[in-house]
This record gives C-alpha cells, sequence and structure tokens, in this order.
C-alpha cells in the first residue's frame, strides 16, 4: 500500500466539547467566558453591526452616492421636427440630442409637434405620446441598443 492509495473516511466526527476539565473542551467549551458568542443560540443576522447602522444602510446616505441605474436622456417634442421622419437613437445622436446611440432615451412633451413622424425610443410621457399622434405620428417602444463587443486581440 502506498500514500496516495490510502482510504480516508469523508466525514470527520464532530468533537464533543464540554464534557469536563480532561476531555479537553470542558467547562466554556472553547467559546470562551461571557458575552453574546458564548450563548446558544447566538446568532447575529448577516450585516448586524451591535445596533450601529450597517454598512449596507449606511452606503446610500454617504455623500456622492449615485445610483447604478444611468438616467434616461430627453427628448423633446420640439425637437422632432428637426431629426425627421423616423426618430430613433441613431437620427437622435446624429442631430446632437443624445451623446450617444446605446443610451436610454425619453420622450417628453417640451414644444409643438407639427410634422408626422414615427419615433421609437425607450420611454415616453403619455402627454408625448398623445402630442406625436396628434400630428398624424406613431410612437413604439423599442429596447435600448446594446454595444457590440468588440473582439479580443490575441497577440
Amino acid at each position: 500500500m502506498r500514500y496516495h492509495e490510502l482510504q480516508t473516511t469523508a466525514n470527520r466526527t464532530n468533537r464533543r466539547v464540554g464534557r469536563g476539565i480532561a476531555a479537553g473542551r470542558g467547562k466554556t467549551a472553547g467559546r470562551g467566558t461571557k458575552g453574546q458568542k458564548s450563548r446558544t443560540g447566538a446568532g447575529r443576522r448577516p450585516g448586524f453591526e451591535g445596533g450601529q447602522n450597517p454598512l449596507m444602510q449606511r452606503l446610500p446616505k454617504l455623500p456622492g452616492f449615485r445610483s447604478i441605474r444611468p438616467k434616461a436622456e430627453l427628448v423633446y417634442t420640439g425637437q422632432i421636427d428637426d431629426i425627421g421622419t423616423i426618430v430613433d437613437n441613431h437620427t437622435a445622436h446624429k442631430a446632437g440630442i443624445l451623446s450617444s446611440p446605446y443610451v436610454r432615451a425619453k420622450l417628453v412633451v417640451n414644444g409643438p409637434v407639427t410634422k408626422k413622424a414615427t419615433v421609437k425610443l425607450q420611454a415616453a410621457s403619455e402627454s408625448a405620446v398623445a402630442a406625436v399622434k396628434k400630428a398624424g405620428g406613431t410612437f413604439e417602444f423599442t429596447p435600448q441598443i446594446a454595444r457590440s463587443k468588440k473582439a479580443k486581440d490575441t497577440k
């Protein structure tokens, strides 16, 4: 028989604690003396900090905290006539209204709509949709455009 051929038991039996001083783990059974962790059933919920406001609740209250969700960029109804007959993320970006064609865009009312246009954006206020339809146009909800992933250089 060789060392790597030895058979071992998968589960070790639990150590019997609190069985007298001769057993090696008697009296306090390795828990120290007094305190919350020495008592039975002494569990604390995850994140508990002894009554102090936990980190996960403190973080949003700190200065400079910013939500993970990016805010939608706004497209105003008064800008639709300048863009063209089809208004989507790419045409609004080319017109200089959106910073990128890959951002969430929302149509809101600010100015009149005079021309018929098909608007394809991620969100819109009810009054903005009504203004587009009143001018003879249509509004379609479209999902946000995802960026294409670049191929990694294999050098």
